[in-house]
C-alpha cells in the first residue's frame, strides 16, 4: 500500500513483482488495459492508438473493437456500481478494504436487480 494518489502505471512500476507476475501468466491469460498502460505493452495488452492525421488499418480497428468488447463487461459493471452507490464515486480507502465494501454493494445490487441465482 502506498500513500497518496498516483497513476496505476506508477504503482505498477514501483512494484516490479507485479509486472513479473503478469508476464508469467501472460501466455495463459491476457491482461487487458486502456491506453494509459501503453508503455507496458510488452506485458499488458492495450488497444492501438490512432496516429495523428492518419487512420488505423482494418486489422487494427478490428483488434480495437474486440479489445473494447472484452473490457466493456468490466467497465459496465464498474459504472453500474458507481452510479448506484454514490459512496463509491470518490473513495480513497486502502484497496484491500474497499474490496469488502464493493463485494457488499455487489450483493445488494444483485438482490435489487433480482439476479440472485
Amino acid at each position: 500500500m502506498r500513500p497518496g494518489r498516483e497513476h496505476d502505471t506508477t504503482c505498477l512500476r514501483t512494484h516490479p513483482g507485479l509486472l513479473d507476475a503478469l508476464a508469467v501468466i501472460r501466455d495463459d491469460i491476457r491482461t487487458l488495459a486502456d491506453l494509459g498502460y501503453e508503455g507496458e505493452a510488452d506485458t499488458i495488452v492495450v488497444a492501438f492508438k490512432k496516429p495523428r492525421n492518419k487512420k488505423l488499418g482494418g486489422i487494427q480497428q478490428q483488434f480495437n473493437r474486440a479489445h473494447n468488447r472484452l473490457r466493456a463487461v468490466g467497465e459496465r459493471g464498474n459504472s453500474l456500481l458507481k452510479t448506484t452507490f454514490k459512496a463509491l464515486r470518490n473513495i480513497s480507502l486502502c484497496p484491500w478494504k474497499i474490496g469488502d465494501i464493493v463485494a457488499a454493494a455487489l450483493v445488494i445490487l444483485h438482490i435489487d436487480q433480482q439476479r440472485t441465482t
